[in-house]
C-alpha cells in the first residue's frame, strides 16, 4: 500500500489529503500511547518525561507533550534539519489525543501485569501501525526522529543505536526525577517498539528509507505558487 505516495504532494488537494492522513494517524497514535499508559507498568521513555512534567507543573499530559515537542522542533530547526507540515501536526495532535481519551476514561488503569502487559503490547502495535500511515503522508518525520537523526549526523563515530539509547535514557531520567512513572513497562516499550515497528513495515511491504518527505518550504510553494 502506497497511499500517500500515490497521492503525492504536488497539488493543494494532495497536500490537504495527506495532512488529514497524518492528523488521523496521529490521533489514533495517541490512543495507542493512552493504552500503554493505562497498562500502569511504567510509561515509554518520552512519556515518562511528559508525565513527569505534567505531574510537577500540574498541567495536562497533552500540554506537557506539546511543550516538549515544540522545544525539540526548535532544536531541529536550529540544527537545520528538514522540517515538514506534519511535524507541527505531530507536536499538537498526539498529546491532545491522549488527553481526549483520558477524558473519556475508556480504559481503567490496570492493577496487574497479567492484564497490563497485553494492553501495553496492543498499544505498541497501534502506535507502530499509525507511524506507518503517518509516514505515508510524506510531509515530514516526527520532531523526535529528526532530533535523533540530527544528533547522529553530528557524532558520526557513535552508532545511531547508541545515540538513540542516550536520548531515551536522558528523557527517562529527567522524567523520573520529575515524578514520571518508570517500571517494567518502560523496558518493554524501549525494547519492543523497534521490533514491532519493523514487523508492521515488513507486513505492509513498506520501506521507510524510500520515502521522500516534502519540506515545509516546498509545501508552501505548492500551496501559494
Amino acid at each position: 500500500m502506497k497511499l500517500g505516495n500515490l497521492r503525492g504532494n504536488s497539488s493543494i488537494g494532495s497536500i490537504i489529503f495527506n495532512m488529514l492522513l497524518a492528523a488521523v494517524s496521529l490521533f489514533v497514535n495517541g490512543f495507542g500511547i493512552y493504552l500503554t499508559i493505562q497498562a500502569n507498568l511504567g510509561a515509554a521513555p518520552w512519556d515518562v518525561l511528559n508525565l513527569g512534567i505534567s505531574k510537577s507543573l500540574g498541567i495536562l499530559y497533552g500540554n506537557a507533550a506539546i511543550a516538549v515537542s515544540l522545544t525539540i522542533l526548535v532544536i531541529d530547526i536550529l540544527m537545520k534539519e528538514p522540517i515538514g507540515i506534519a511535524m507541527f501536526i505531530d507536536a499538537v495532535v498526539v498529546g491532545k489525543s491522549v488527553d481526549f481519551f483520558n477524558w473519556l476514561r475508556l480504559v481503567p488503569a490496570c492493577r496487574s501485569a497479567v492484564v497490563g502487559i497485553p494492553l501495553m503490547l496492543v498499544g505498541l502495535v497501534i502506535v507502530a501501525f499509525t507511524q506507518y500511515t503517518y509516514m505515508l503522508a510524506s510531509l515530514g518525520c516526527g520532531p523526535r526522529d529528526s532530533l535523533l537523526l540530527g544528533l547522529a549526523k553530528r557524532v558520526k563515530r557513535i552508532p545511531i543505536g547508541a545515540v538513540s539509547i542516550a536520548l531515551l535514557s536522558s528523557a527517562t531520567l529527567i522524567g523520573w526525577l520529575l515524578g514520571g512513572p518508570v517500571g517494567i513497562g518502560t523496558l518493554i516499550c524501549a525494547f519492543a517498539s523497534g521490533p514491532i515497528l519493523q514487523t508492521i513495515f515488513r507486513i505492509m511491504n513498506f520501506d521507510a528509507t524510500s520515502v521522500r518527505h516534502q519540506r515545509l518550504q516546498e509545501s508552501i510553494k505548492v500551496i501559494f505558487g
